[in-house]
């Protein structure tokens, strides 16, 4: 453990001690089972499958969805009408509750590695090796350029059918056609209401049957260039502006973009898009199983079909990320092991040449700690171990636990050094019975966080643990810095607190149950002064007493 946040290479970490800054820190480098580009439907929904199999997950989202424009979406069975943004922040939450990671930031360039992983570099110069590789990237409409038409689109102005035909019912609809496939869903336009107009601002390319036709069964046809799109004075669409200067009253405008899937951050790992049957755009091909050509990267969503809606494109995601869960499984069988992509992570993290954090312990145990008389201790996600060294040069029994096993060899090798005996466990919090049958005098839990489960295992396994007239001390840094915005064309966040049981979370559950537990502090303060700290920052301290029986 250190208090030197100079030397963390992350933000925040499970089960291990790690320290926040109010700046980001530089070239962090994180490792996983599958890296999600993309955290709309299609991505959420597929991180939601692989999560749920207790595999590493870290979605990476640039907050820019195609569906941004759009007030409410439609065809969602059981979310018909909502925002768009609830459906993302319900999502975010399902796939935390699981333990996968949602990191505002930008892929900007995707790699295979010599070792057959996958290294995806972010804004900022982080960057994430995973496994397996789901590109949920969408695709761009490309709108006509016509004076109006971006400024109304998703709202005035808009292109399907099935996501806004209804709310243009039986009002005054112009199509402006553009390209061949712009007629495509005018029948279904002629349904939803008799008060249509076609606009044919290009008519290369156009069936003249299908036009004749429309013409015949009453659709006012309309040849000429488009000028622009009017707006009353409430900011609505009024009218379509002729190219000779006559003016078609509309209350809504259709037209039909082309599209662009957002494939480039793969071009690096050999992949590019295809022209898609409708010449309309292009996409990323995949296989039935949602594979790309390069094995071990996917795709899901509109990046592989424009016409996915939200509820399809989730469904695509959910079937692909379950193809993922299984390809993974199938590879750790034929190796004979059963990976744990945050123990690689960890791993990862103390496997260099130099110590990743200092030799100080952590200030604020020093100043609780102190106080107590020995006894048996549990350092929960020890790192490199200078608070259980710490504790067991001041007289306590100590059991240091930590995911990483690079972490806790280090520990052994200095407590050999000092002389000191620190009995060893790896494991994480999440594991069944992670601490053994033992309770112990003093629980501490120092700038660590542990994944969520729905059952709330970890949390459960962690109070459990102290023993009757027990102590148990939870410190952590304030996290507010680290949900504020950032801007992704230039930082990623490589940690998402959402994503871990915090302090608070940590303290309701022991305010819930006064018949077993004391809460004797719980503040933010500044870290106490002096050798044991090497930066005077806040504290959020939780120290709670178990009641004796």
């Amino acid at each position: 453990m250190s208090d030197d946040p100079a030397q963390s290479p992350h933000p925040v970490r499970s089960e291990h001690t790690e320290h926040v800054g109010h700046a980001q820190h530089p070239a962090l480098e994180r490792h996983c089972d599958v890296a999600v580009i993309g955290g709309s439907a299609a991505g959420l929904a597929a991180a939601l499958q692989i999560s749920r199999q207790r595999r590493s997950v870290l979605v990476v989202d640039d907050g820019t969805p195609r569906n941004a424009p759009a007030a409410h979406m439609h065809g969602y069975l059981g979310r018909e009408g909502v925002p768009p943004g609830e459906l993302t922040e319900a999502g975010r939450a399902e796939v935390r509750a699981y333990g996968g990671e949602v990191l505002s930031g930008r892929v900007v360039g995707v790699h295979r590695r010599d070792d057959g992983r996958f290294r995806l570099d972010l804004t900022g110069g982080h960057v994430l090796v995973a496994r397996r590789v789901l590109a949920a990237t969408g695709l761009s409409d490309e709108l006509p350029a016509i004076d109006g038409v971006a400024e109304g689109w998703g709202r005035g102005v808009i292109h399907c059918p099935f996501c806004h035909g209804f709310e243009v019912r039986d009002r005054r609809l112009v199509q402006i056609v553009t390209h061949p496939l712009g007629l495509h869903p005018t029948p279904l336009f002629r349904h939803l209401t008799d008060r249509l107009t076609v606009v044919l601002h290009n008519p290369t390319g156009l069936d003249r049957e299908a036009v004749e036709d429309l013409a015949a069964s009453g659709v006012a046809v309309e040849r000429g260039e488009v000028g622009r799109v009017l707006t009353g004075p409430d900011g609505e669409v009024s009218g379509v502006e002729l190219g000779d200067g006559r003016v078609l009253e509309a209350d809504a405008v259709a037209v039909g973009p082309r599209f662009r899937a957002r494939a480039d951050v793969l071009a690096g790992a050999g992949l590019g898009t295809t022209p898609h049957r409708s010449g309309a755009g292009d996409v990323l091909a995949v296989d039935p199983r949602g594979e790309t050509a390069v094995p071990g990267i996917y795709a899901a969503g509109n990046i592989t079909d424009p016409s996915l809606q939200v509820l399809p494109s989730a469904a695509q995601g959910s079937q692909v990320g379950a193809v993922i869960a299984f390809s993974l499984a199938e590879e750790d069988l034929r190796a004979a092991v059963r990976h744990s992509g945050e123990q690689a992570d960890w791993d990862h993290r103390y496997g260099g040449p130099d110590r990743a954090w200092s030799t100080n312990p952590n200030g604020t145990l020093v100043h609780e700690a102190g106080a107590l008389a020995p006894g048996r201790a549990l350092d929960v996600g020890t790192g490199e171990g200078a608070d259980a060294l710490w504790l067991a040069e001041h007289g306590w029994k100590v059991t240091a636990t930590d995911i990483s096993g690079n972490a806790l060899a280090r520990v052994r090798a200095e407590a050999e050094r000092r002389g000191l005996a620190v009995e060893l466990a790896r494991g994480d919090v999440g594991d069944p019975a992670p601490f053994g049958t033992e309770t112990f005098d003093l629980v501490s839990l120092q700038y660590g966080s542990f994944k969520r489960t729905p059952d709330q295992r970890g949390l459960r396994s962690l109070l459990a643990a102290v023993a009757p007239g027990g102590t148990l001390l939870v410190v952590h840094h304030d996290l507010t810095p680290l949900r504020e915005p950032v801007d992704v064309a230039a930082q990623s966040r490589m940690y998402d607190p959402e994503a871990f049981v915090g302090v608070d979370e940590i303290a309701a559950a022991l305010s819930a149950d006064p018949g077993t537990w004391r809460v004797e502090i719980h503040e933010t303060r500044p870290r106490p002064p002096g050798a044991a700290s090497t930066h005077h920052v806040d504290d959020v301290v939780l120290r709670a007493t178990r009641r004796a029986v």
